[in-house]
């Protein structure tokens, strides 16, 4: 700030003008950095999709070499009929986890005509 003295006034008397006001600019580095910055959040998520697979759900044959077969749900059928049906000398729970997780489902309700996905190890007794 530049300090204005007026002839003849007290100390009170001082005018203080204020300094013009300049713009922003952004130098090359600047820019860089603010688009670095700004590309941050993009980067993440494109991590984080990567890392949890994407979500994918089954298909026919998976990247990991899963095969299975499907198998319409009757009314009446649960995933624990289902799996003592398709795989009778298997631990239940361990093909209904297999079940669950390749079919992605939330819950263990199934609904009739839903058509589900049998790993190709259990869908030999179905």
């Amino acid at each position: 700030m530049t300090t204005i003295d007026i002839l003849g006034a007290s100390p009170r008397g001082r005018v203080i003008a204020a300094a013009p006001a300049t713009r922003l600019r952004l130098t090359v580095r600047g820019r860089r950095v603010l688009a670095f910055l700004a590309s941050i959040p993009v980067i993440v998520a494109l991590g984080i999709g990567i890392v949890s697979g994407g979500g994918a759900l089954a298909s026919n044959e998976g990247s990991s070499g899963v095969t299975f077969t499907h198998v319409t749900v009757q009314p009446g059928d649960t995933l624990w009929s289902i799996a003592r049906a398709v795989a009778p000398d298997v631990d239940p729970r361990d093909a209904v986890d297999a079940i669950v997780r390749l079919n992605a489902l939330d819950s263990g309700s199934l609904d009739a005509g839903q058509s589900i996905a049998i790993p190709a190890e259990y869908s030999a007794g179905h």
